[in-house]
């Protein structure tokens, strides 16, 4: 049997006699008048999931294996690890704002207090982050590093084993290739928590406003089992929800960044009236406007193009591939199953043109790109997925004239407080680099 330190697993009842007294064991589902899971805190009614041995079973998190009244939830309790030396080999420099910011991340977790990096995106938010793991990972610590978004993860991956090259880091999402095997480091998505139980010292939540993650109360319970008693949590964000800031400002301490590393601002959409975008892909006379725009951002840079739903992506994906090489473009989207290497092909440069979900509304970082969101008026661009898409654009390297243009056919409020947003982080970053 694999060593359980901090990690859960079930068993039914009849095979607990295997285990010594070095396991942790707690009946998975709580029943009184109603019944509680412990795996991920629903409560419901008995009638809502009675077998017909008449025992229950919780049908909200089935999908990470069935737990009944009759079965366990087995971990084990992980031993204090001695200090020891860690190997950091991170060559860049922090600018004297992201210094200050880690800084105080530091401090905050030397002190025994949360933090939320509340920073603008292109800000070097995983940069900031490098000493207050150096310290933990030093002083014996396991850390993990989550995030609603398999991109996001897949992109933490290859900069964090750079930085930490020799502890072994895992990563963990629902198709990866690696087995679970005990790591120090862990980056994970947000619903492999659900695996864990009291594990981490530190536990860093990336993109902590994004979907599926943001209001959904069976991944705050997985994240609260999966942190030590002791454990800290560092939240990561550049869109922080009112709600979230209201919920914190008690135990956190909130460390605010509206400058980007390389010191240019964000960019300012463009809003651009797009009568009847929804049909566009119809006929080349709706098409005339869209064809024009990518003509023109593409003497500069490549561009992405962001579309409110799977199929107008594809449709709208076949009609601009009569106007360009067909070769040069390429679309994507939660369910391709080639979407790590297409999106691996649109960095290095073997797309011009990428078709896109909000699947790579945020985490992901491509040089010399522009940015289109079609309909940024569709209810699915949230004022915050608005934020993330456009500062897709001017992350890293030269200056490339990089532009963002939202096309809509209907003013909505997300798209006002979106570009109110990235002119108020501008105005900030702007005192900031006069103070």
């Amino acid at each position: 049997m694999e060593t359980l330190y901090g990690r859960q697993i079930v068993m039914p009842k009849e095979e607990l006699v295997t285990l010594d007294d070095t396991y942790q064991t707690r009946r998975a589902l709580i029943i009184d008048s109603n019944v509680t899971c412990q795996r991920c805190g629903s409560r419901f009614s008995k009638e809502v999931a009675r077998l017909p041995t008449q025992d229950y079973y919780c049908p909200y998190c089935i999908k990470f294996g069935r737990i009944t009244s009759q079965s366990y939830l087995v971990s084990q309790e992980e031993k204090e690890r001695p200090a020891r030396f860690i190997t950091f080999n991170w060559q860049g420099k922090l600018t004297p704002a992201q210094q200050k910011v880690s800084q105080n991340v530091l401090l905050n977790f030397q002190q025994n207090k949360h933090s939320l990096i509340w920073a603008v995106t292109g800000s070097g938010k995983t940069e900031m982050i490098f000493n207050v793991l150096l310290y933990c990972l030093q002083n014996g610590g396991r850390v993990a590093i989550a995030s609603p978004r398999i991109d996001v993860c897949r992109e933490l991956y290859p900069r964090i084993n750079e930085a930490f090259p020799k502890e072994q880091t895992l990563l963990l999402y629902g198709d990866s290739n690696e087995a679970y095997r005990y790591s120090a480091l862990t980056i994970c998505t947000t619903h492999q928590l659900f695996h864990f139980y009291h594990a981490f010292d530190l536990l860093i939540i990336d993109e902590i406003d994004a979907f599926p993650y943001a209001g959904d109360k069976m991944l705050t319970f997985a994240q609260q089992n999966a942190l030590k008693k002791s454990g800290k949590y560092i939240y990561l964000s550049a869109t922080p929800p009112r709600h979230l800031l209201n919920t914190i400002k008690e135990t956190f301490g909130i460390e605010r960044l509206p400058l980007r590393f390389h010191k240019r601002p964000l960019v300012v959409p463009q809003l651009i009236w797009y009568e009847k975008w929804q049909y566009c892909y119809q006929s080349n006379w709706k098409m005339k406007k869209l064809i024009s725009c990518l003509k023109s951002l593409l003497q500069d840079n490549n561009v992405l193009v962001f579309c409110p739903s799977i199929f107008y992506m594809q449709k709208l994906y076949a009609k601009v591939c009569e106007y360009f090489y067909p070769s040069e473009i390429g679309c994507v989207s939660a369910q391709d199953k080639k979407r790590e290497e297409k999106v691996q092909r649109m960095r290095e440069g073997g797309y011009r043109i990428l078709f896109c979900t909000t699947i790579l509304e945020r985490g992901v970082t491509f040089e010399q790109i522009s940015v289109i969101i079609m309909g940024a008026n569709h209810k699915i661009f949230s004022k915050s997925a608005l934020v993330q898409i456009a500062g897709r654009v001017d992350r890293k390297g030269e200056y490339q004239h990089g532009q963002v243009l939202f096309f809509y056919n209907q003013q909505t409020q997300a798209i006002r407080q979106a570009c109110d947003e990235i002119k108020k982080m501008n105005r900030l970053a702007k005192e900031w680099l006069l103070a």
